[in-house]
C-alpha cells in the first residue's frame, strides 16, 4: 500500500524568527529614520537626502564587502530612494521624498486585496520565502483558507498605515511624521505580525493534529 504523507509542518522557534527579522527591521526602517532625521536637523534638507541615499549604498558596500550576497530588491530599493532623492533636491519639498513610498503602501493593500479573489494569497508568498513549506502542507484546505484571511488583514493594515501617513505628511511637520508615523506604524506592523503568528501556530495545531491518509485507512 502506498503511504500518503501527512501534509504537517513544524514551524521554527519564535526566538529565532525574531533573531532573523529585527535586524532587518532597524536597519530598514528605525535606522532610515533616524539618519535622515538626524541630518535634517543639523544639515537641513539636502544634507539629509544625501545621508539617506549614503546610508542606502553603504549597506549595499557593506554586504559586498563581507563577501554577501545583494539581494535584487535591495538595488531596486537604492534606486527608489536615488530618485526620490532627486526629485525632492530639485523641488526642494521633502513631502516629495515621503510621498512615493506613501503611495506604494497604498499599492501593496491593493496588492493583497486583489490576490484574496484570484485564489492566490500574497501571505503565503512572502511566508513561504521566508519558511520553506511542503507543497502537502500549503495544499491543505485550513492552510488555504489561514493565508487569505491572513492577507485580507495585512492589506488592511497596508491601507491603515497609507492613509494615517499621508495624512500626517499634508498635515504634520516633517520631524512629528517620522516620528509619530514609524511609531503607529511599527505598532501596527507588529500587532499584525503577532495575530499572523498566534493564527499560523492555531492553524498548526489542528493540521499537525490530524491522522494521517494512511493512518486513517488501518
Amino acid at each position: 500500500m502506498n503511504r500518503v504523507p501527512h501534509p504537517g509542518f513544524e514551524l521554527p522557534r519564535l526566538t529565532a524568527l525574531l533573531r532573523h527579522a529585527l535586524p532587518r527591521f532597524v536597519e530598514g526602517v528605525i535606522a532610515p529614520v533616524a539618519v535622515f532625521y538626524a541630518a535634517f536637523a543639523l544639515l537641513g534638507l539636502n544634507g539629509a537626502l544625501v545621508a539617506a541615499v549614503t546610508w542606502v549604498y553603504g549597506g549595499i558596500i557593506w554586504r559586498y564587502v563581507r563577501g554577501h550576497g545583494v539581494p535584487a530588491m535591495l538595488m531596486l530599493a537604492a534606486l527608489g530612494v536615488t530618485v526620490r532623492a532627486v526629485l525632492a533636491a530639485y523641488t526642494g519639498s521633502p513631502v516629495v521624498y515621503f510621498l512615493q513610498p506613501t503611495l506604494g503602501t497604498l499599492m501593496v493593500s491593493v496588492a493583497f486585496l486583489a490576490s484574496v479573489p484570484l485564489g492566490r494569497p500574497l501571505a503565503q508568498k512572502m511566508a513561504t520565502d521566508m519558511v520553506p513549506m511542503p507543497e502537502a502542507f500549503l495544499r491543505h484546505e485550513r492552510v488555504r483558507q489561514f493565508f487569505l484571511r491572513i492577507s485580507l488583514l495585512w492589506s488592511m493594515v497596508f491601507l491603515a498605515n497609507a492613509v494615517f501617513s499621508l495624512y500626517m505628511l499634508l498635515n504634520e511637520s516633517i520631524g512629528t511624521f517620522l516620528w509619530v508615523r514609524t511609531s503607529v506604524v511599527a505598532l501596527l506592523g507588529a500587532g499584525a505580525a503577532a495575530v499572523s503568528v498566534l493564527g499560523f501556530r492555531r492553524c498548526l495545531r489542528h493540521v499537525n493534529g490530524e491522522p494521517s491518509a494512511a493512518q486513517s485507512m488501518t
